[in-house]
């Protein structure tokens, strides 16, 4: 008996205690505060070892993106290490494919602009005159502009880019290393995503949502850049642009930076057709080349992605601003991806958390996560009887 009570009052006791600490929970705002200040903490941190993170990311990326054509080997009794080799020289294959594209029309772009320097006297003649209207001479012009062209800021910015070159070579030295060894586990990778599911039902889900997601948005973005890439490229012959199939290359690859990527793409071209052809053509370059973008990006390339980004445009624009500053550069290109990662770990993962997706969603599906209480003959609920008014 006494044992008995003992029992009873420690569960007591536990319960107590138990609704003490649901009591003195932390109040909301202050947990908003903590968790705004503990991210920013978070992305300072992220950007002092971006360049270890960043093409650790990007291969697994790269590694999802080309899962498809894996999974597709192995069903068809390919071995999976002979699989996996495969799949990773054509991401290889597709790296060096990319390179050589820039590499190629960045060449070919210094080998053609001079043969416009004419036109561009004649554009910075035109540009004077028109300063000059406002009283701004040329003398003040260049006084203003002395400071920034001197041999040591100069040397300093060929040293930046330089470095740059040195830190470009380095991230695709160790992406290609990540990519293999990425590679040489998928081959067991399965197996443990399984003991997950098991283990973490939610969990499981989530980062299964996260890879189908991201594989289809990469393959959905290529697949939309080269369709881009190809009308562009049509419609600057039209135009009589030079360097057409060049501005077509940009187009394609400034197409994986989300929502300002076509605007970046679109400002070699327009002003080579102010060099070449003036400002009626270059008008008439930005009309049609925003026209085409806008179109294809905004309007039928979100129809095919699906729930593949599932974000809405604000939450795109702002993940570009932060990822492109805790990542650098390439962040930009991985904005969408990493945002996705942190929904999956925070939201969809957490079933508290979930109502954020009605928030941050581009397609929240209110009808099916709200559930409204079902009424019987005039407007009773169902609940106890007593009217819903």
């Amino acid at each position: 008996m006494q044992d008995e009570r003992d029992d009873q009052e420690t569960a007591a006791e536990s319960a107590v205690d138990a609704a003490a600490k649901k009591s003195a929970s932390y109040p909301r705002p202050l947990v908003i505060i903590v968790g705004v200040v503990l991210s920013i903490i978070g992305l300072i941190a992220l950007q002092q070892v971006s360049s270890f993170v960043t093409p650790v990311f990007l291969g697994f990326n790269l590694v999802l993106a080309i899962s498809p054509f894996f999974h597709w080997m192995i069903r068809r009794r390919v071995p999976k290490i002979l699989a996996g080799v495969i799949a990773a020289l054509l991401v290889y294959a597709l790296l060096i494919l990319f390179v050589l594209l820039l590499v190629w029309s960045v060449a070919l772009l210094i080998q053609e602009l001079p043969k416009y320097g004419t036109q561009f006297n004649e554009l910075y003649r035109t540009l004077l005159d028109w300063l000059g209207s406002f009283g701004i001479t040329q003398d003040t012009l260049l006084s203003q502009l002395q400071g920034l062209f001197n041999p040591a800021q100069i040397a300093s910015l060929l040293q930046g880019l330089m470095g740059n070159f040195g830190n470009v070579m380095s991230l695709f030295a160790t992406l290609l290393v990540v990519i293999f060894f990425i590679f040489f586990d998928a081959v067991t990778f399965e197996p443990r995503m399984e003991a997950v599911r098991r283990e973490r039902p939610l969990v499981g889900a989530a980062f299964d949502s996260f890879s189908q997601g991201v594989g289809r948005y990469w393959v959905v973005t290529t697949v939309f850049g080269l369709i881009v890439a190809v009308i562009d490229v049509i419609a600057l012959e039209m135009l009589g642009v030079p360097l057409a199939l060049v501005w077509g290359v940009f187009s394609f690859l400034t197409n994986y930076i989300p929502n300002i990527g076509f605007v970046i793409g679109m400002i070699p071209p327009v002003l080579m057709a102010l060099l070449a052809n003036g400002w009626v053509n270059a008008l008439v370059v930005l009309a049609v080349w925003s026209i085409i973008n806008f179109v294809i990006q905004s309007l039928i390339q979100p129809k095919f992605a699906g729930e593949a980004v599932g974000v809405t445009p604000t939450v795109s624009f702002l993940s570009l601003l932060v990822w492109a500053f805790a990542l650098g550069p390439v962040g930009a290109l991985l904005a969408l991806p990493a945002t996705l990662l942190v929904k999956a770990v925070l939201v969809d993962a957490n079933p508290d958390a979930r109502w954020i997706n009605i928030l941050i969603s581009s397609d929240p599906k209110l009808d099916d996560d709200v559930e409204q209480p079902k009424l019987t003959h005039e407007g009773d609920s169902e609940v106890d009887g007593t009217p819903a008014g």
